[in-house]
């Protein structure tokens, strides 16, 4: 049985994970969901960040370069700030043939 590896988040990521929590009008699971998190693990990274400071998230995170996280990381935290059509919630496209895609 093979083991899934943990995800690394970069430093940059987890502080903009717990900007976008606290700023955004959409609940905090929404958030999570949209980032490709668990909702409790931007509670454990706040909970670093009050308790360490600027020591908080020393480790080496994802290190493909920035240009990955630029791209990839973008992504996520332009669709994390956008407003959500509940009728796509789920992936489901609505169209002509109500078919997933």
């Amino acid at each position: 049985m093979s083991s899934t590896p943990y995800k690394r988040y970069s430093k940059e990521f987890k502080l903009e994970a717990i900007r976008l929590a606290g700023e955004s009008d959409k609940p905090v699971t929404v958030v999570a969901r949209e980032l490709g998190l668990r909702v409790n693990q931007i509670y454990k990274w706040k909970q670093q960040l009050e308790a360490k400071g600027e020591g908080a998230f020393p480790g080496h995170g994802r290190q493909a370069g920035a240009k990955a996280w630029t791209r990839s990381t973008a992504m996520a935290m332009a669709a994390a700030t956008e407003p959500r059509n509940p009728s796509h919630a789920r992936g489901l496209d609505h169209g002509s043939n109500g078919v997933r895609r």
